[in-house]
């Protein structure tokens, strides 16, 4: 078994090759050429959690899992919310072939997943970025989102200003760009062409009354039913598309809330991205259309990441064999 850590995952797994990978993947994943279960979560005491991802490509006959601890406090030890790894099987004899660091594939396929569906549903002129956030995710989507979108400026918040000041200095050094920090979401958000939203919110930090017609967005951060980012507005009068309509149905509380609330009807969802990726379901149908793309986070972008950084890490002698 090779076993293969954060640095040497991140090293391997680039955020352009990670986009291919993430398009490839959602689209197998609605062609059921990749199958996938609900994630389990197991509560833990002070609001931690433990969850299994399992899911299977059959393509590659590749099978596994993500297992993964959500620790939201951790910050204030100095350690990271989100730890785990990806167990990659050989799905033909059931071979235990890798362990992957799990963090690393969860920072930048989560990126990658939002810049593919931006690359498909963002207007082509988008230059104007706003990121509500900016933990691990909101750097990795700055540097998704220049990949897919000739970006000039960027707006940034966080609830502290600190946080997003020091963000703004240190991303505006590493890529050259224009990053600012803004005192307020609206503020952030006036002038964006594409939004992210990558925060551990669980009450809407972004309304539809701020957002300008033809923004595209990619909600990131809640992932369970009783939590959102966006107002009930503004999902209303979105363009929904989602990762996996199983996920979104169940996890999703930026569906869901609104679903509840009698502001949108169960055929809102506008398809699955992936199902865009097949052309199966038409995507923007103008330029003043908001766009919204839901992220859960699959078990088969992991799998599909996990799988791509083993290859890599086979060829390139990579990572450390232990006996198994």
């Amino acid at each position: 078994m090779l076993v293969i850590n954060r640095t040497e995952a991140a090293e391997l797994l680039t955020m352009e090759a990670c986009i291919e990978i993430m398009a490839e993947v959602l689209a197998d994943l609605s062609a059921g050429r990749a199958l996938q279960s609900l994630r389990q979560v197991m509560p833990l005491e002070a609001g931690n959690l433990l969850g299994l991802m399992p899911g299977y490509l059959k393509q590659e006959a590749v099978a596994g899992a993500k297992l993964i601890s959500v620790f939201p406090h951790n910050h204030a030890l100095g350690l990271p919310s989100h730890q785990g790894a990806v167990a990659l099987f050989d799905a033909a004899g059931g071979v235990l072939r890798a362990l992957v660091d799990g963090r690393a594939i969860t920072a930048i396929r989560t990126a990658a997943a939002s810049a593919a569906a931006t690359r498909v549903l963002a207007r082509e002129d988008a230059a104007e970025l706003a990121i509500i956030g900016t933990g691990e995710q909101a750097a990795s989507h700055l540097e998704a989102m220049l990949k897919v979108r000739n970006i000039r400026r960027v707006r940034v918040w966080s609830r502290s200003k600190g946080k997003a000041q020091q963000f703004a200095a240190e991303q505006a050094a590493r890529w050259s760009t224009e990053v600012t920090a803004a005192g307020t979401v609206r503020e952030a958000v006036h002038h964006a062409d594409i939004i992210c939203t990558v925060t551990a919110a669980a009450e809407p930090v972004l309304r539809g009354e701020w957002v300008r017609p033809g923004t595209h967005i990619n909600a990131v951060g809640a992932c369970r039913p009783h939590e959102r980012e966006l107002d009930s507005a503004l999902v209303a009068s979105s363009r929904l598309f989602v990762d996996r309509r199983e996920s979104a149905v169940n996890e999703a509380g930026d569906y869901l809330i609104p679903l509840q609330e009698g502001v949108i009807g169960a055929e809102h969802i506008a398809g699955e991205i992936g199902e865009w990726f097949e052309r199966r379901v038409s995507g923007r149908t103008g330029e003043q259309e908001i766009t919204l793309f839901k992220s859960l986070g699959l078990a088969v972008q992991d799998l599909a990441a996990a799988n791509y950084i083993y290859k890599r890490a086979l060829a390139l002698h990579r990572g450390t064999e232990i006996p198994w």
